[in-house]
């Protein structure tokens, strides 16, 4: 979120989409940035088509804080479901796994692999067949936590600290992870 508004100052941005809950601050700056260069946006919404692909906003509470609150993705796209966590932490999982029959593909994994998130049970709930968690390198949180790797350990495990960024692509046929190490 700290680096939303370079993104909107530099890059072509259509319209932007928050969260369920009140703004923070960083978010009202963003808003004023949005409604002065005229960028459309909208929060708590359920759904999103783009290109003939739907996108299912989750994540529908407020939780009470910006983590919580984060935007929770689901994607099915050439039969491989995704699921983006955001920053939700274990008490949105809980809530996924009473609301929805979830069985993912491919993970980003909640909070950088904060220990606030990849509890056991959503894990066991989900099984991702891949877990992809994006962390810098030596980041003074010490993220990604050993025992969340050891959670997500029955996936393949991808991080941007170690891996680089982390391509998916796919196709009819099926898909191709590349990665382009730091």
């Amino acid at each position: 979120m700290g680096d939303a508004s370079n993104i909107v100052e530099n890059m072509k941005v259509g319209e932007v989409i928050f969260n369920c809950g009140a703004y923070d601050g960083l978010e009202k700056e963003l808003i004023d940035d949005l409604k002065r260069r005229e960028i459309p946006y909208y929060s708590c919404i359920e759904e999103l088509n783009v290109e003939g692909n739907k996108l299912y906003f989750l994540n529908d509470k407020d939780h009470g804080n910006e983590n919580d609150n984060s935007v929770v993705v689901y994607t099915k796209l050439n039969d491989r479901k995704f699921l983006f966590m955001g920053d939700a932490g274990v008490k949105v999982e809980e809530d996924l796994i009473k609301n929805y029959n979830l069985d993912i593909d491919f993970l980003k994994v909640g909070h950088h692999g904060s220990n606030t998130s990849s509890s056991i049970d959503f894990i066991d709930e989900i099984d991702p067949k891949f877990s992809i968690i994006s962390v810098g390198k030596n980041n003074r949180y010490g993220h990604p936590k050993k025992s969340v790797l050891d959670t997500i350990k029955i996936s393949r495990i991808y991080r941007t600290d170690i891996d680089g960024s982390i391509e998916i692509k796919l196709n009819k046929r099926g898909y191709k992870i590349s990665t382009c190490p730091p």
